[in-house]
């Protein structure tokens, strides 16, 4: 009896064997597939990123190259405003500098000069000359005639 129990205890793990073994061979058909379709998916995959990759390093150099353009037209332009600066600039200033003085000049020759007021109950006029003060004519306005010989 003892034999017959070792026999089918011996039948039953036999079986539960063949069976794990049947579904790891499923499990390795299915994994052989699944890698089988990963490797003819990924080499294309592969070969566009290698072209991709390819095509940005194209675009980098371009990219460089422009760049590099760009900085030599910039310290172009920057030396260009320093010599036109430097060419220009003063001339540009002394013409209006003088301009400025030919306004001036015409105005002043064509509007009449204000009466100052007198300064603390002061009624006379005085001017500095080197040092001195003099007073200025008093009783007698002056007048001022403008390029027709009109009065103002």
């Amino acid at each position: 009896m003892a034999g017959i129990i070792v026999a089918v205890f011996w039948a039953i793990l036999v079986s539960f064997l063949a069976v794990v073994l049947v579904r790891l061979a499923q499990t390795l058909r299915a994994t052989t597939k699944l890698v089988a379709d990963v490797t003819e998916q990924a080499v294309p995959l592969l070969a566009d990123a290698s072209a991709t990759v390819r095509s940005a390093q194209t675009q980098l150099d371009k990219v460089d190259a422009i760049a590099s353009d760009v900085q030599e037209v910039t310290s172009n332009a920057s030396a260009l405003s320093t010599t036109v600066a430097s060419t220009f600039g003063g001339p540009l200033v002394k013409v209006a500098a003088f301009g400025y003085g030919v306004r001036q000049a015409l105005g002043r020759r064509t509007a009449p000069e204000p009466e100052p007021e007198p300064v603390r109950g002061r009624s006379s006029r005085r001017t500095v000359i080197v040092g001195r003060t003099v007073p200025s004519a008093r009783g007698r306005k002056r007048e001022r005639r403008n390029a027709r010989g009109q009065k103002d």
